[in-house]
């Protein structure tokens, strides 16, 4: 699988609030978190979130650039046992085999990685977790996200 990011040294965090998911009936405001940071894509979920892909098994979310889009998309496979991703067509996918899922709602576990090969001597470190509260001074809604174990970020 030949899979080229050409985001090397910036860093990205999307917030967006137009949530797409497998039936339109599903389709609600979210806060799933992006963030690129060289050859590392890390995604934040937040405890909706974290139950949706365990039992509906997709999510959706995109950011507008005019005439153009970033999809990112979270989608659970029932084969392997750890995370992979792809990007085709503007749409960054992340596989997430349904092992990992299926207790995470109810269990400790904070996150899943794993060191994808994307070429020779090269990898994409992929993080998927759950977003905790931040305690400092924030805008954003975080009423949605875990209780922060460290009381600060």
């Amino acid at each position: 699988m030949n899979i080229v990011f050409h985001f090397v040294h910036i860093v990205v965090n999307f917030t967006t609030k137009n949530t797409k998911f497998l039936h339109k009936e599903h389709k609600k405001r979210s806060s799933m978190k992006l963030r690129i940071k060289g050859n590392s894509l890390r995604i934040r979920l937040t405890k909706t979130e974290v139950s949706r892909i365990s039992t509906e098994g997709y999510l959706e979310e995109e950011t507008n650039f005019g005439n153009n889009k970033l999809l990112y998309v979270l989608q659970r496979v029932d084969e392997g046992n750890e995370l992979s991703a792809a990007f085709e067509s503007n749409k960054i996918t992340m596989l997430v085999p349904s092992s990992l899922t299926k207790d995470w709602p109810i269990n400790s576990i904070i996150s899943f990685d794993a060191h994808m090969p994307v070429g020779e001597n090269k990898s994409l470190y992929l993080l998927l977790e759950k977003d905790f509260v931040c305690i400092d001074h924030t805008t954003e809604d975080q009423s949605d996200n875990y209780e922060n174990p460290n009381k600060a970020c």
